[in-house]
């Protein structure tokens, strides 16, 4: 019973949280194949916001220069990730979709909150040290990209921001950079909350459950990836992990395999993955119904993809309109962020 209220009660704080908000930002690098915990946790919930709040999405190429990156690439996984994002089902009649390099603000804010936000602070911040962790040196921009995060949050008066558990600690540090620079030169930023999906916002490695299932995963058997063909994905949900008992029930501590099966197909399916672990008396046809589950959720992504991808005049309408949209908007922010600081007028 109590799983069952805690559910219900996700449920209800996200609908109001996401009806209540008046503007929504989120983003994505351009870093490669998205897969299905970028979908059930993230793409998905904005699919669903951009009906209901002005949303704005941006693929953050600028982020990606941080770490190394391949530079005869970027432009096409740039390009690449706008297509993903219209194919996963983001409507430029309903969002705003653009690159973050195509507008100029969002650098020119992060100066202004540099010179607001603390060494003390960017220090702290745990990612900075898992992907500064063996190296001999790191660039400034590994160090400062929070508040490139901040300003592209900032930028656009975001109610709401759509995260993951792990960029909790980026989004306080927005917060805590926009109330002191209110604080310091009168009320000129809107202080986000965080809007965090209550299903399918942890999708787990299909090989190490105890791990997010990731891109950057040693093996590509835990990921499904949101262009893998139906074969690929039979394979991988067969060589799922599970246990040495096959009875299915939900126990994420005991049972964290099992548990994970079931929580990808309530995702997919809204059903609760306790009432779901009732109909399966073996872990093979839980594997098969969790690949076709996953199948025809993706497939029609994957086929729109590929339409998108050859019909590049079409994308790159999206993203320039796109860009003049999300400048109309930072533009407002950014004069409004020179004046507050004392700036001469130009």
């Amino acid at each position: 019973m109590e799983i069952v209220n805690q559910w219900r009660q996700e449920k209800l704080r996200y609908c109001i949280m996401t009806k209540n908000a008046t503007r929504i930002l989120s983003g994505i690098q351009p870093t490669g194949d998205l897969h299905l915990g970028n979908y059930l946790g993230a793409l998905r919930s904005w699919v669903e916001s951009q009906h209901s709040t002005e949303s704005f999405y941006c693929v953050v190429d600028l982020h990606s220069l941080t770490v190394e990156f391949d530079r005869d690439n970027l432009a096409r996984r740039t390009l690449d990730a706008v297509c993903m994002l219209l194919a996963a089902g983001l409507d430029p009649e309903h969002c705003t979709i653009f690159v973050q390099s195509h507008v100029d603000e969002h650098t020119s804010l992060e100066w202004l909150l540099e010179c607001v936000a603390t060494f003390g602070e960017l220090n702290r911040m745990t990612q900075f040290k898992d992907k500064g962790a063996g190296q001999e040196s790191v660039t400034v921009g590994l160090f400062t990209y929070p508040v490139l995060m901040a300003a592209d949050i900032l930028l656009y008066d975001a109610d709401k921001v759509p995260i993951g558990d792990d960029q909790r600690q980026h989004l306080e540090l927005a917060r805590r950079i926009a109330s002191r620079f209110n604080a310091r030169y009168g009320e000129t930023f809107t202080v986000p909350e965080a809007l965090i999906p209550p299903v399918g916002a942890r999708i787990m490695d299909l090989q190490h459950p105890e791990n997010k299932m990731s891109k950057s995963s040693d093996s590509h058997l835990g990921t499904i990836f949101l262009l893998d063909d139906p074969d690929e994905v039979v394979n991988k949900l067969k060589r799922a992990v599970t246990d040495s008992e096959n009875t299915v029930h939900y126990d994420s501590e005991r049972k964290p395999g099992v548990s994970n099966l079931l929580e990808i197909l309530s995702a997919i399916t809204a059903e609760r993955p306790d009432v779901l672990a009732l109909r399966y008396d073996s872990y093979s046809r839980l594997k098969q119904d969790v690949a076709q589950a996953i199948i025809d959720t993706i497939s029609p992504i994957s086929k729109r993809f590929r339409e998108l991808t050859s019909n590049t005049d079409y994308v790159m309408d999206v993203i320039n309109n796109g860009a003049v949209r999300a400048r109309e908007v930072a533009a407002v922010t950014l004069a409004r962020g020179r004046e507050a600081i004392g700036l001469l007028r130009p």
